[in-house]
């Protein structure tokens, strides 16, 4: 296992996720390049003052994982020089047709919600991985909402392919929770008329992306074989490790 290095953060006034997934080690050894996928938070708040910052990372490309309502209602990226936005939603249930149960298992819950977008979403999933296997549209940023789910599944899918350790690959995810409580004290602070958010909106613990890994892989046999189910090619597969791994 690699450790979660400090500076794995970047901060933006205006974006309470935003990080990179470089630096895990992969397949043969090889780390992941550090620059190349960037996670994060909605990026719709982005203001001048994180212009500078932003820009300074030489993002390419934007992937929006959210739902076209949510998009919408808040809005996108800024335009930006030399940037381009993808817009691509993985089709999935809206959390309310289920509803947690306060006190009920919340990693079981989260991991049966992951296993619903993975079952229903994969035409998009396959689009978003095969966007960020294409080294010309690096670097990626690949946000949703609050930068845990969407993306966290995005993110996971890429790090398994590259070979990173699952325990990396749950310790990545989990660093959410920090993020998503700086998100919900910014709500109560900008938006007094929000209440508390619901814990599944907030909560990244470690069990819900070791159970969702673990049982895609029981239902598919691989990560690879689930994703060229969804529709990546090999190919793209290929290209994946070739340009994300150092």
């Amino acid at each position: 296992m690699e450790p979660i290095e400090l500076n794995r953060r970047i901060a933006l006034s205006s974006a309470f996720n935003f990080r990179d997934v470089g630096g895990y080690r992969g397949h043969a050894g090889r780390t992941v390049r550090w620059g190349r996928l960037y996670r994060s938070d909605s990026l719709h708040r982005i203001g001048p003052d994180d212009h500078e910052a932003f820009t300074a990372l030489g993002v390419r490309t934007v992937i929006d994982l959210r739902r076209p309502q949510e998009v919408a209602r808040d809005g996108r990226v800024p335009d930006l020089d030399g940037l381009t936005y993808r817009h691509i939603h993985p089709e999935h249930a809206d959390w309310a047709e289920k509803p947690y149960a306060p006190g009920a298992d919340l990693a079981r819950y989260l991991a049966d919600r992951y296993a619903d977008l993975a079952q229903t979403g994969t035409a998009g999933l396959a689009e978003a991985i095969g966007l960020i296997a294409d080294s010309t549209a690096a670097p990626v940023v690949v946000h949703c909402v609050a930068g845990k789910d969407r993306t966290g599944i995005v993110c996971a899918l890429t790090l398994s392919v590259l070979g990173v350790h699952d325990d990396d690959i749950v310790a990545d995810y989990a660093l959410s929770t920090e993020a998503s409580q700086r998100f919900s004290a910014w709500l109560r602070q900008t938006l007094p008329e929000v209440q508390d958010v619901p814990a599944p909106f907030l909560a990244s613990p470690a069990e819900t992306m070791r159970l969702f890994l673990a049982e895609l892989r029981e239902g598919h046999g691989s990560v690879e074989d689930y994703l060229r189910h969804a529709g990546v090619s090999s190919a793209q597969l290929t290209a994946l490790r070739t340009h994300l791994l150092e």
